[in-house]
């Protein structure tokens, strides 16, 4: 047994007689609170056995969280004691035991706790602060400082220290913390001018310190003023590029001398633009190269001369307006042609110079035709920015713009208007695309252009359909893509035209193409505005949804239709430029229902239930019913009249059989020996008179029909011989 090893046991044994003999298995080293261990270091502790025992060393067993630990980290010192090495690790926080295997009495087993952590690092950048307080600088110095990321595991205490050379004084501040704070507060009665400090930071914990170097300077390095005072932005009339800008210090100068630093914006706008000299000892400053007619915000801040390091915070922004001056750029004017028949209709637009520089009070409008002055205007600001005209085919028109404020006038604005039949070339390939709710218009550039003709930029234009409200934009000649940067709606359909322009403004051909920024599904859908049934079809109309309501390009125009009690739906899809349709393969005499179906590439919306009836008879059936009949009827009586010719005298006969007179006949003198008298005639029929027989006639029938008080003669056929 070495000398170490017979150091440690009579360490134990001294440690076991101070009072703790009341257990069977004692650990060196012992404590009752935590024991600090390095994390990533080897830890040793040993485990004996009291005097008396019934077990040996080999009885012993570690445990660390009650996990076992591995035999290979086990040491044999002798019979009653083993120690045991494990490396630290920030996950071993807990209790290390040690116990004799198959022990029931709780004397057999023992632990102490473990708490691994880190020593702290050591503190770096370190920085030190006094800010204005009032019309002096506070006593008070905030520190801060880097402490590094690890998170040491332990209570750490932070002191600050600040010595005063010429007071030969340190004046302290402890400060307990979180491993992420990193700032403490020193008091240092009153703030010391004009001397030198010296300020650093220890750190500590149950593992070690560590001391950060040391800040050294003047108290002057440590200032942070107040922003400069009564800030005043002042307007110069006759110098419209210039704003005259005033303030006061924060802090009296023999207290601490000022430097100033002036940074400026204009008011639209985030970029600011920070003057390049510091002034010190001066309270005004001019500044220059601005943009008449603008809004400045400007701000000031302060630092104490070297060797001062912090600069104040800037100050609230103070708004300053430059004057007025003649506009620097021209209108941008255009126009919009509505030709008709016999004449053109034209409507001057434009839009005010970029560079108004003040307020545009109006403009001052020049037409000619043919180079020939026939009118002027002046049309105050406060009109619509249009002005409309007419235009004969056959001339061409030269149309100035000026524009003008309290100060002067604006460059001209030009633009011409050729005769009718005059375009000059246009674009070529013309095409438009929606990316991040933009449109973007593409097109080919102008080739072969004429001799003596110069492309001066491109025109975009749009215009509302059906409203016909236009807006434009200008590019270079070079760029043959843009983005539209007006302010395009969802769900409105607009014109878009390019149009190359040439020198004196001279408008080529455009190129035209509808567009949307996005599409919907339209308002409503198409209604049936009239049918023309028939036996086994229909024909339906319907009008085209008002653009204005389309909400998009229409792609199709479904029809459904069914009979009206079934509502088994049947459809027939039919392309958007078309506003009728013939059903056919329907049922004669039914009732039928039936709806339109207008579709964009965003969805789709149905027209309203529209009812029709198809009819019994197809065309020409009932015609061919009436002249069958009447044919029918036609032949009968032709027939019926020829039958009637050909049979007359049987038909005579019939209807008008000859009767002789009773007067003329012979029948008075037929028989003496039977006269006849006159009270036995009862009736005598005949044919006809006597004097209604044929010339030719030499017999008649005669029927002669007597009655007596016995019997009736009945007499027929008698001839009578004339």
């Amino acid at each position: 047994m070495d000398t170490s090893h017979h150091l440690l046991l009579l360490l134990m044994l001294l440690h076991y007689e101070a009072g703790f003999s009341h257990s069977c298995l004692k650990i060196l080293p012992d404590s009752n609170s935590r024991i600090a261990l390095e994390v990533g270091k080897n830890f040793t502790a040993t485990c004996h056995l009291l005097e008396g025992s019934a077990h040996t060393s080999d009885n012993i067993e570690w445990t660390m969280r009650d996990i076992p630990i591995p035999k290979q980290f086990y040491h044999k010192i002798n019979e009653t004691a083993v120690s045991v090495t494990v490396n630290i690790s920030s996950d071993m926080r807990g209790w290390l035991r040690c116990k004799a295997k198959e022990s029931q009495p709780d004397c057999y087993i023992y632990g102490i706790s473990l708490h691994p952590g880190y020593p702290p690092l050591k503190p770096t950048n370190l920085s030190c602060v006094a800010v204005q307080e009032g019309e002096d600088m506070s006593p008070n110095l905030n520190c801060s400082w880097d402490s590094g990321s690890r998170n040491p595991l332990f209570d750490t205490t932070y002191t600050v220290y600040a010595y005063i050379t010429i007071l030969n004084k340190t004046y302290t501040a402890d400060c307990k913390q979180h491993h992420l704070d990193r700032y403490c507060v020193v008091n240092l009665e009153r703030f010391p001018h004009h001397v030198r400090l010296k300020v650093w930071v220890e750190v500590k914990n149950v593992l070690g310190s560590e001391r950060s170097e040391q800040l050294q300077n003047y108290s002057e390095y440590f200032v942070k003023t107040n922003p400069p005072l009564n800030i005043q932005v002042l307007t110069e009339d006759n110098f419209s590029t210039s704003l005259m800008v005033t303030w006061e210090p924060p802090i009296q100068e023999y207290v601490l001398t000022l430097s100033y630093a002036i940074r400026y914006r204009k008011a639209s706008s985030d970029v600011w633009v920070e003057v390049p000299e510091n002034l010190t000892k001066v309270y005004t400053f001019r500044l220059q190269s601005l943009e008449p007619y603008t809004q400045y915000v400007v701000q000031i801040r302060c630092i104490g001369e070297s060797p001062s390091r912090y600069w104040s915070n800037w100050s609230a922004g103070v708004t300053g307006h430059t004057s007025e001056d003649k506009p620097a750029s021209a209108p941008d004017l255009w126009r919009i042609i509505r030709s008709t028949s016999n004449n053109r209709n034209v409507t001057l637009v434009w839009k005010a110079p970029v560079k108004a520089n003040g307020k545009i009070l109006g403009y001052y409008l020049n037409i000619c035709h043919d180079y020939v002055m026939i009118e002027s205007h002046n049309i105050t600001a406060d009109n619509r920015l249009m002005y409309l005209m007419k235009l004969p085919p056959g001339k061409n028109a030269s149309i100035e713009l000026t524009a003008y404020n309290s100060v002067g006038a604006s460059p001209k604005a030009t633009l011409f208007i050729p005769r009718s039949g005059e375009d000059l070339p246009g674009v070529k390939n013309m095409s438009w695309s929606v990316r991040d709710e933009k449109l973007q218009v593409q097109w080919t550039a102008v080739t072969s252009l004429p001799v003596g003709l110069r492309l001066s930029e491109y025109l975009l234009e749009w215009v509302t359909v059906p409203q016909l409200q236009a807006g434009w934009q200008r590019v270079s000649s070079k760029v043959h893509n843009t983005t539209l940067n007006g302010d395009l709606k969802k769900f409105q359909r607009y014109n878009i035209s390019v149009y190359p322009i040439y020198k004196y403004q001279q408008a080529g051909r455009p190129v035209t193409r509808p567009a949307y920024v996005q599409q919907g599904i339209p308002e409503k859908g198409p209604n049936v505005t009239q049918t023309k049934s028939k036996k086994n079809s229909a024909e339906l109309t319907w009008n085209e949804i008002p653009l204005e309501r389309q909400r998009g390009f229409i792609t199709n125009y479904t029809i459904f239709y069914a009979i009206g009690s079934t509502k088994q739906w049947k459809s027939v899809t039919v392309n958007p430029n078309v506003q009728s349709y013939l059903l056919m393969d329907l049922a004669s005499e039914t009732d039928y229902v039936v709806n339109i179906m207008a579709s964009t590439v965003a969805g789709s919306v149905k027209g309203i239930d529209y009812n029709f009836k198809t009819l019994k008879y197809g065309d020409g059936e009932v015609e061919v019913i009436v002249v069958v009949v009447c044919l029918s009827f036609l032949f009968l009586t032709v027939f019926i009249i020829m039958f009637c010719l050909r049979k007359r005298e049987v038909i005579k006969k019939l209807l008008w059989p000859q009767v002789p007179d009773p007067s003329d006949s012979s029948i008075a003198h037929w028989s003496p020996d039977f006269p006849i008298k006159e009270e036995d005639l009862v009736l005598i029929e005949a044919d006809s008179s006597r004097q209604n027989l044929r010339p030719d006639a030499t017999t008649s029938n005669v029927a002669i029909t007597l009655r007596s008080e016995k019997n009736v003669i009945r007499h027929a056929a008698a001839q009578i011989n004339t």
